[in-house]
């Protein structure tokens, strides 16, 4: 069944920007309701949002179709989540001591499922003390934020204040309906390839994008969890309400998994890192002007094994196998020998699987079990792996 999100939009000139995000939200499938403030209307018209949803605009608390309804309370009544955004200065300030003096506040009030705002407006407006203490207030009532980002703003000036990206208000949307069953637990993820030196310039490295521990670290954070990402280089923008650790060779990954790993609940080792570094690194770069060269390689520390073999009793850890052969029987002897509670097999050859693609098939592995997955996206994926481990846990207690 479609989920429900009541959309309200204030008197910003970040408005505009709304009108994306609501057409990108009901590609997704959500069923969009739109509250809009009678300055917002300035800014962007109803018909324009009217158009996208294919549902009426609300502005006016008066303005009442059916005699036997009060729209402002029944608009909220089955949604799953009223989502402001923009959020002026000036809204939040009446939001925090609830004034009802229109449509949109009259409807926040009445909201009884999540709520989630995002702020857009002047670097000083939103930097002051005064508006600092509304969000705060709101906070502890309950009230999610996704916060601004920082830029030239459209008076000129820079600092926060920008409305939050496109790709963090969704990610916002997806914890604000997620339920928190990893609320109080810490979760540490490794995710992307490692890179080796051979000289200044050039690097051993893998297909590895990322993707999967990326979506893992998302998936965690929308659960509740307190979530560390230590990621190797990708291309991947920063997963939002995540604390990232930005590594290179795999003996950074090695030293930073390994100085804080026991602090977590859940660790998932999904990165795909280098076996083998280079002995030597050249101080130059090697010319192509030599016909030949060697390179002397030496073995990398596993992080997996040891984690494993330093693994306390309250802990879970999850590993990842990559074979182009005997996937499950390698998968299943990677299980016993590192001491993990599941392994994730990724079917490399399989139609739709692999590093750089959104989607993957998987086979989990457990001591007493092996469940098979079909064709499904790593964001699927990730909640899958959460279900199972969440399980594990409940079992060991």
């Amino acid at each position: 069944m479609s989920k429900k999100i009541v959309i309200g939009i204030t008197g910003s000139i970040a408005a505009y920007k709304s009108v994306q995000l609501i057409s990108d939200l009901i590609k997704k499938g959500y069923i969009i309701d739109v509250v809009m403030s009678e300055s917002a209307s300035r800014f962007i018209t109803p018909i324009c949002i009217q158009s996208l949803t294919k549902r009426k605009v609300y502005i006016d608390t008066f303005d009442e179709d059916n005699p036997a309804i009060i729209t402002h309370i029944d608009i909220v009544k089955d949604a799953d989540l009223m989502m402001i955004v923009p959020a002026s200065a000036h809204t939040i300030a009446k939001l925090a001591y609830g004034f009802a003096d229109n449509m949109l506040t009259c409807s926040f009030l009445a909201a009884t499922c999540p709520r989630l705002i995002a702020p857009a407006m002047n670097v000083h407006m939103y930097e002051n003390k005064i508006t600092q203490d509304n969000i705060q207030k709101l906070k502890n009532l309950g009230v999610y934020f996704v916060e601004p980002t920082s830029g030239i703003l459209a008076c000129g000036d820079i600092g926060s204040g920008k409305l939050a990206d496109e790709d963090d208000l969704i990610e916002m949307i997806q914890y604000a309906l997620t339920q928190k069953k990893l609320q109080g637990k810490k979760v540490l993820i490794s995710a992307g390839p490692t890179q080796e030196a051979i000289d200044p310039v050039r690097y051993i490295t893998n297909h590895s994008s990322g993707k999967m521990g990326y979506a893992i670290a998302k998936a965690a954070f929308c659960l509740g969890a307190e979530v560390t990402l230590v990621s190797g280089p990708t291309h991947l923008k920063k997963p939002y309400g995540v604390k990232m650790i930005n590594v290179t060779s795999a003996k950074e990954m090695y030293d930073e998994v390994m100085n804080i790993s026991h602090q977590f609940d859940y660790m998932i080792m999904s990165a795909a890192v280098g076996d083998y570094r280079c002995l030597n690194i050249a101080d130059e770069k090697i010319k192509k002007s030599q016909k030949n060269i060697s390179l002397e390689l030496s073995k990398n520390k596993d992080i997996l094994l040891e984690l494993g073999q330093k693994k306390k009793e309250n802990q879970i850890l999850c590993g990842f196998a990559m074979e182009t052969s005997d996937l499950i029987k390698n998968a299943q002897d990677k299980l016993m020998k590192k001491n993990c509670d599941m392994i994730v097999a990724n079917h490399l050859k399989t139609k739709g699987a692999g590093f750089q693609g959104d989607t993957n098939v998987v086979t989990f592995l457990m001591k007493e079990q092996i469940i098979e997955l079909d064709l499904m996206s790593k964001d699927d994926i990730s909640y899958e792996i959460f279900k199972v481990l969440f399980e594990m846990e409940e079992k060991k207690c």
